[in-house]
């Protein structure tokens, strides 16, 4: 079996660990470009926008469930870690979208 380093930083450098984060601040960053730029109001049809955030938070998934199958029974401690970072910056790109009701 192979030996890893117990640690956070060293799991947070692996694709699987930051692609989710990098997801939620891309769609985060989307919704702040479409509210300086055109506003952010309830359409009846869903725009661009709504779209391409849709993808970013619905294309995480997949990269999560690798991520907790690849690291969490070989890394426990820091995968949950990282897994409360992902978790956060899920949060925070789905905290304008509930607030806001868009």
């Amino acid at each position: 079996m192979e030996q890893y380093p117990n640690s956070f930083l060293w799991l947070i450098r692996r694709p699987a660990a930051f692609l989710p984060i990098l997801m939620s601040i891309a769609a985060l960053i989307l919704l702040g470009v479409a509210a300086v730029t055109s506003g952010l109001v309830r359409e009846r049809d869903e725009g661009s926008v709504a779209h391409i955030w849709q993808l970013l938070m619905a294309g995480q998934l997949p990269i999560l469930a690798y991520f907790l199958l690849r690291w969490f029974p070989r890394l426990t401690l820091p995968t949950i870690y990282v897994f409360a970072l992902q978790m956060a910056a899920a949060l925070a790109a789905f905290a304008p979208v509930h607030f806001l009701g868009l």
